[in-house]
């Protein structure tokens, strides 16, 4: 269930673009289940506490420089205006294993500007599932799509996808520690024709060139994403003030006031 919801009094918007976390969230290939145990309950205790065990890299979720860049920073030590502010939600459909390539940011509506959080949205979102297609299959950035992010100096990037780069880029492919997807690589050689080792010769090249320039990055957009593709908006995605972590679950939203009425209070 997804949540929609305008504040009555301040006619501010507040649209979902995370997907669901709990048991049986899809996991990446190679990543342990998450684990949720109810440690106390109310038919024996009156009360209900529970104890997760997750790796943070599940469901809609940041990644901080530190996830591939050693020495980078920590989710903790990440600027706070990075993860709410202004952003586009733009639409650049991609069907299995295409990129997202400079010339499709340069083309996107609305335009993209420096200190933007930026959220492509490819249509891979409504396939988020325990699948083969959704993990194995997904479009990813290109290269040149990162260095173009990071020259026009945007806040942060995300995909409604299960990783930055092409899945073959990753470890689901012939990458460090791959094929976590054994039969991937031959699939890609088998409906292409194309060698894998060949067409991707890095390993997450667009997602280390982000972090490397300091850009956290966001996979997994979902919720109602599809509603608010195409629009300038606020956007939240705040993680926990966790300050030694690699990654973490975010509740994305998007905000805003059709009505042009509201602004933050002062707070005097």
């Amino acid at each position: 269930m997804t949540a929609d919801v305008t504040d009555p009094r301040t006619g501010v918007r507040f649209v979902e673009l995370s997907h669901p976390f709990g048991h049986g969230a899809p996991i990446v290939p190679g990543d342990a289940d998450v684990h949720v145990e109810r440690s106390v309950y109310h038919a024996r205790d009156g009360v209900l506490s529970q104890k997760i065990v997750a790796n943070m890299h599940v469901t809609t979720h940041v990644n901080a420089p530190i996830h591939l860049v050693q020495r980078g920073a920590f989710v903790g030590a990440l600027p706070i205006d990075r993860f709410f502010g202004t952003g586009v939600i733009v639409s650049i459909p991609k069907g299995r294993w295409e990129y997202v390539t400079a010339g499709d940011l340069q083309r996107a509506t609305p335009s993209i500007e420096r200190g933007d959080i930026v959220l492509i949205v490819t249509g891979w979102h409504v396939k988020h599932a325990d699948s083969q297609e959704y993990f194995g299959e997904a479009p990813g950035l290109s290269a040149d799509a990162a260095t173009w992010l990071i020259e026009r100096g945007v806040n942060l990037v995300g995909i409604d996808g299960p990783a930055i780069d092409h899945p073959l880029a990753t470890s689901l492919g012939k990458q460090r520690n791959g094929p976590l997807m054994r039969r991937l690589p031959k699939r890609y050689r088998d409906l292409t024709g194309r060698d894998p080792e060949a067409d991707f010769p890095a390993w997450n090249p667009a997602h280390k060139l982000l972090l490397e320039a300091q850009i956290p990055t966001i996979e997994n957009v979902g919720g109602d994403v599809a509603s608010v593709t195409g629009r300038r908006t606020t956007i939240h995605a705040l993680p926990w003030r966790w300050m030694d972590g690699d990654a973490c679950i975010v509740r994305l939203m998007a905000l805003f006031d059709e009505r042009g009425t509201f602004h933050i209070e002062a707070g005097t």
